[in-house]
């Protein structure tokens, strides 16, 4: 079942007009882009770069094959791939907002001036069918206006045997977890944003989208209906983040 007519969609615990949320998100990414790395760590309490790391370690880069990392940001998992295989050559980095990208220009590591990055639509790719071996999102496909829309970009642009993979925020399935992490994400974390970044509302939209997402299941459905087989998915931390594993099997 595709989603791609509907009107409106969801922005946060609003529903808005879906031709108004690209926009929204880039506004909002270019808003935060200077503080976005900062705000990571201490939002996580430095969680993420372990998440981040198990994340490219089940992708296992290999220096011979390409990879898009789509509302890739600063290149926090580029620069991972690129670390794993040895070289940044042969890694895209796609994003929507263009001050996010040019955050990532700046960043000291020896792969760095290696690694493309363009500014793009995760729902409408530019690139040839079976470009990638390996396509990765971290934190944006909750973003994104249509997710099942990104999900077929995903597969039409990923090789036969290509690996697609997914990090995303989830809901804790420890009650008590729960309880904590309802109470930090709704009253903690917007005033973390407003003091570091000067900007609460964004770190409340971060909260209410978590809270959009769909499931655990319902998102590892939507990815095989998109075409992908051999679908799982690994549950960090209590259920705070998880990671979704695909393939494109093309017969």
């Amino acid at each position: 079942m595709t989603h791609t007519d509907d009107k409106y969609v969801s922005f946060g615990f609003q529903d808005i007009e879906s031709q108004k949320k690209a926009g929204m998100v880039q506004n909002l990414f270019s808003d935060v882009a200077q503080k976005y790395d900062l705000m990571n760590d201490v939002m996580s309490a430095g969680l993420h770069r372990l998440w981040k790391d198990k994340f490219v370690s089940l992708l296992s880069p290999n220096p011979h094959k390409t990879y898009l990392d789509m509302a890739g940001g600063t290149g926090d998992i580029a620069l991972r791939i690129a670390k794993k295989r040895g070289t940044g050559k042969g890694i895209v980095v796609g994003d929507l907002t263009y001050n996010m990208l040019e955050q990532g220009l700046h960043r000291k590591d020896i792969f760095n001036d290696d690694i493309e990055r363009i500014c793009l639509d995760a729902e409408n790719l530019p690139f040839e069918d079976n470009s990638f071996d390996g396509y990765t999102i971290s934190y944006g496909i909750r973003n994104v206006t249509f997710i099942d829309k990104v999900l077929l970009e995903a597969y039409r642009t990923l090789k036969s045997g290509g690996k697609f993979m997914c990090l995303e925020f989830s809901m804790p399935t420890i009650p008590a977890v729960k309880t904590i992490y309802d109470a930090y994400s709704f009253n903690l974390l917007p005033k973390m944003g407003q003091i570091i970044s000067g900007d609460s509302e964004s770190y409340r939209y971060l909260a209410e989208s978590i809270r959009r997402f769909p499931v655990q299941q319902n998102f590892m459905r939507m990815m095989g209906q998109a075409g992908f087989k051999n679908i799982s998915h690994t549950v960090l931390s209590g259920g705070i983040t998880t990671i979704y594993m695909g393939y494109k099997i093309s017969l």
